[in-house]
């Protein structure tokens, strides 16, 4: 299983949360989500690689940032 942690900036609330993970899992290949915006971080597991510009471009088309490492 694929594992993708990132760092998500804007994320203020459960709401914030949950457009993440719907968002994401509209991803193929994408099997869970999780996103907690009190630490600002999104960890996305996967069954098959997926595309780390995808899964950026689909939570800062919701308005929050990824942070680069």
């Amino acid at each position: 299983m694929e594992e993708m942690k990132l760092n998500v900036s804007g994320m203020v609330c459960g709401g914030c949360e949950k457009r993440v993970v719907n968002a994401l899992s509209t991803i193929d290949g994408v099997k869970e989500v999780m996103a907690d915006h009190t630490n600002g971080t999104v960890l996305v597991k996967a069954d098959q690689e997926i595309d780390k510009d995808m899964v950026k471009e689909k939570i800062e088309d919701l308005g929050f940032e990824v942070e680069e490492k």
